[in-house]
């Protein structure tokens, strides 16, 4: 699959409401659908935001609750979906997002590994201890949450284990705005690859999230960009620029991680 049709759900979340929240979803993920779209992509914590202290309540194991409605929703629509929520796993609790495929299936989860101080996170959850990449129709596709973006370390292992699009759910403060946009333009090019990232906008609970959700080709142009206010976004991408630009500049032929 050379192109590639990509619906990004920029949501203001409704903090601790998980129903009220997957009513967007349901509505958003049927109008991306009916734009063609291959794949739609929500927030990081999009059923409920940061209330982490009712995780426990919140979080449902990953064949369960909005974990199973999110995959009939895509099944029902025949797209995929990508967003993250709270997992229930034993007797921890994760922020996980699964990849859903058109038939509704869990092809797989990532689970954040990098938690955020600031939020509490390390407080309330458990860290994630893999990374994940599938081969998908238009290419090996890796997935990354919102604070994860501050680590180059782990895009780079992704670009290099052949990663042509990362996909990043995030829930970024208006705040730090400046660097939500600049850290994306960066990974975008110097991992030569596609960055899709799906930010939450508008006030939750004591936070204004900054939106600003956007797709950054592998040159580092950003195809398309959402301003500070709820929207869906919707844009086509050649998947086959990755290829001409990492032959154009071929960076991963000349690293030297002997070195480093």
């Amino acid at each position: 699959m050379a192109k590639l049709n990509i619906s990004l759900g920029q949501m203001q979340i409704i903090l601790g409401e998980p129903q009220k929240n997957f009513a967007l979803v349901s509505e958003w993920t049927a109008e991306a659908a009916r734009r063609g779209s291959h794949i739609v992509v929500f927030p990081e914590l999009w059923s409920t935001g940061y209330a982490l202290s009712r995780g426990q309540e919140l979080a449902t194991a990953i064949n369960a609750g909005l974990f199973a409605e999110i995959s009939a929703l895509a099944a029902q629509h025949k797209i995929s979906m990508v967003g993250s929520l709270l997992e229930k796993r034993g007797t921890g609790v994760f922020n996980s997002a699964p990849f859903i495929s058109p038939a509704g299936r869990v092809l797989g989860v990532y689970r954040k590994i990098h938690l955020f101080r600031l939020f509490d996170e390390d407080r309330w959850l458990e860290p994630g201890e893999s990374t994940l990449a599938l081969d998908l129709p238009w290419g090996r596709t890796a997935f990354a949450i919102c604070y994860d973006l501050r680590f180059p370390e782990l895009f780079r292992h992704y670009a290099v284990d052949g990663a042509r699009l990362i996909i990043i759910p995030a829930e970024w403060p208006l705040a730090r705005v400046e660097h939500w946009r600049t850290l994306l333009q960066a990974r975008a090019i110097e991992n030569q690859c596609y960055i899709v990232a799906v930010n939450a906008v508008g006030e939750t609970g004591d936070t204004t999230f900054a939106g600003h959700s956007m797709i950054v080709d592998p040159w580092g142009k950003i195809v398309i960009e959402a301003g500070e206010q709820p929207l869906l976004l919707t844009a086509e991408i050649e998947m086959d620029a990755v290829s001409d630009i990492r032959q154009r500049i071929p960076v991963f032929e000349d690293r030297r991680p002997d070195l480093y």
